[in-house]
């Protein structure tokens, strides 16, 4: 199983992405992925889209959403994979972590206008799906299109990180409500791409303690932005706290990631696949 092509992270234009949903799975499956998960962050509208164009293009389908936390100060984003997306706990507790953006949105704009940059909150908009989950991703876009720096990862660098012109911080839901959020709709929640985050080695130890305490069952082992070093370790860390392991490309447009749907290597075969976990969950 661990050998199966599953891709369990990607973003469409219902959240950040550039590409509808059904335009992923298209893609998905040329890519040779067997089981897919499409995980627009904090949004669980393009779920039915999504299962439907799997099946067209011949894939299984784990439901899927990427959930905005906060935990000891930094944003930390937790994979809810197979659960009901009907529940409604679940989609109020979406909404309400989604009802914050339109705000630091215009707080983003006006900072950014700050240092120079005016216009940024409509120029975002142009890149928008969906104007309640107007996104960092967004502002981006326009800052790249119009010419104020080269790429995506400029504009982060120079505007959008913590101490620069253009960043907002906004406090998300806490840890335990996202876990179980996922969990009491029927689905695994999974800490998605650990080494991204600046926490320090108890800090780490910390999140990992307690997103398991409430009912966490697993870990992005292998994603986009992980290297090799990396996949060796946190398959330790979920052997160490009994976790289970996914894969997914954190895919979002064809011009702006550097892992394709489907690219990844296969997941350490001595790691329990969060797959298994889900088996019964699996469309």
């Amino acid at each position: 199983m661990s050998i199966l092509n599953a891709d369990l992270h990607c973003h469409s234009v219902v959240s950040d992405g550039t590409l509808t949903p059904e335009a992923l799975a298209a893609r998905a499956a040329a890519n040779g992925v067997e089981l897919w998960a499409l995980t627009d962050h904090d949004e669980i509208g393009g779920q039915h889209r999504a299962a439907a164009a799997a099946h067209a293009n011949g894939m299984k389908y784990l439901t899927g959403t990427e959930i905005s936390v906060t935990f000891i100060g930094q944003t930390v984003h937790i994979i809810g994979l197979g659960f009901d997306p009907d529940d409604p706990q679940m989609r109020q507790g979406l909404a309400d972590t989604r009802g914050g953006r339109g705000a630091r949105a215009m707080e983003m704009s006006d900072a950014l206008a700050q240092a120079g940059i005016l216009g940024a909150y409509e120029g975002a908009l142009r890149y928008v799906g969906n104007p309640e989950l107007i996104s960092r991703t967004h502002f981006a876009r326009h800052l790249v299109e119009s010419g104020v720096c080269k790429d995506t990862n400029e504009v982060f660098r120079r505007f959008l990180t913590e101490g620069k012109p253009g960043f907002v911080p906004h406090r998300w839901a806490s840890l335990q409500d996202a876990v179980r959020w996922i969990t009491a709709a029927g689905g695994a929640a999974v800490i998605a791409h650990p080494a991204r985050y600046k926490f320090s080695a108890n800090e780490e130890y910390a999140l990992f303690t307690e997103f398991k305490a409430h009912g966490g069952q697993g870990v992005e082992v292998v994603t986009g932005s992980h290297t090799t070093a990396e996949y060796v370790k946190y398959g330790e860390t979920a052997r160490e706290f009994g976790l289970a392991a996914s894969r997914g490309s954190d895919f979002h447009s064809p011009t702006e990631s550097h892992t394709d749907l489907g690219r990844l290597p296969c997941l350490p075969g001595e790691l329990t696949p969060v797959w298994e976990l889900l088996a019964n969950r699996i469309q």
